[in-house]
């Protein structure tokens, strides 16, 4: 049977780290604050907005909302992201999105501040990414993923490491963050060719496809770590992954579940960015 990689147990030493570095940059007159950006009221924005709510109180982290309405123009958004860029009091910013489509999002992505962008949506980040500058923030899903593998104690130097997905937001980023890690990576897409038989060869797989628990058990070797970032509904309605959790149970080493996984350290990534840039303004 499969070790169960759970997020929870991340999040728990995670949020005991946090809690203790705010409470000593609030005792030096730093008040790390999380500014959070919404316009309209979509249900996945909502959840997520209060998820990040009750994570911030939770490690005694400050708070701003900026809610705007879903006919809100495309001017006034950029500048109140002027305002917030201006403001030194608010060291870090998520933007929830997608936004409108009457809202161009690379203006909005170009308007932020890369050293305020705490999930990676900033050009100046992504390029952070690839060159290790230190500019802004990686994805908070892609380093929920090695947040993962790091707890764990699962060492990536010289590891043959398989990414599912070649998105900006997570297949990308967590390759390069493995390249980081000395992992020798491979990237896995539409158009590879048998994807089972490269998978099977991989230490480490991150799914990150978007299909639902389009990995199963031939794509699984018994030795492997599996890091399943999908978010998907089942026929059932239920949550589920990329990866077929019960093919994973029975034919890898490791695996994380769907949900209760990376989704839970992502939340807990956005207030470490939040914290790592408030140090930085010291």
């Amino acid at each position: 049977m499969a070790e169960l990689l759970k997020g929870k147990d991340v999040v728990d030493s995670l949020n005991a780290e946090l809690s203790a570095e705010i409470e000593v940059l609030k005792s030096e007159g730093t008040v790390p604050t999380l500014g959070i950006m919404r316009v309209g009221e979509r249900p996945d924005d909502l959840s997520y907005e209060r998820g990040a709510l009750k994570r911030a109180e939770k490690v005694g982290m400050e708070v701003r909302q900026y809610i705007f309405p879903e006919d809100v123009s495309e001017q006034e958004i950029l500048e109140a992201i002027e305002k917030i860029n201006r403001d030194d009091s608010v060291h870090g910013v998520l933007i929830l999105r997608p936004l409108p489509k009457t809202i161009d999002d690379e203006k909005v992505r170009k308007a932020l501040a890369p050293e305020k962008d705490i999930d990676g949506i900033t050009d100046e980040s992504q390029a952070g990414v690839y060159s290790g500058s230190g500019v802004g923030f990686p994805p908070c899903t892609a380093e929920a993923c090695i947040e993962i593998l790091n707890h764990y104690g699962v060492g990536t130097r010289g590891k043959r490491a398989v990414v599912i997905g070649r998105s900006l937001i997570i297949g990308k980023p967590v390759a390069m963050m493995l390249i980081k890690g000395n992992a020798t990576v491979t990237t896995c897409h539409t158009k590879t060719i048998d994807m089972p038989s490269v998978c099977r060869e991989a230490e480490i797989l991150i799914a990150a496809a978007g299909q639902k628990e389009m990995v199963t058990a031939d794509y699984m070797n018994p030795e492997q770590v599996i890091i399943d970032v999908g978010i998907n509904v089942d026929e059932a309605g239920k949550l589920c992954g990329d990866v077929n959790a019960e093919d994973a149970e029975a034919h890898s080493g490791a695996y994380t579940p769907v949900p209760g996984g990376v989704g839970t350290v992502t939340t807990s990534l956005l207030m470490k960015h939040t914290v790592e840039a408030a140090k930085k303004k010291i």
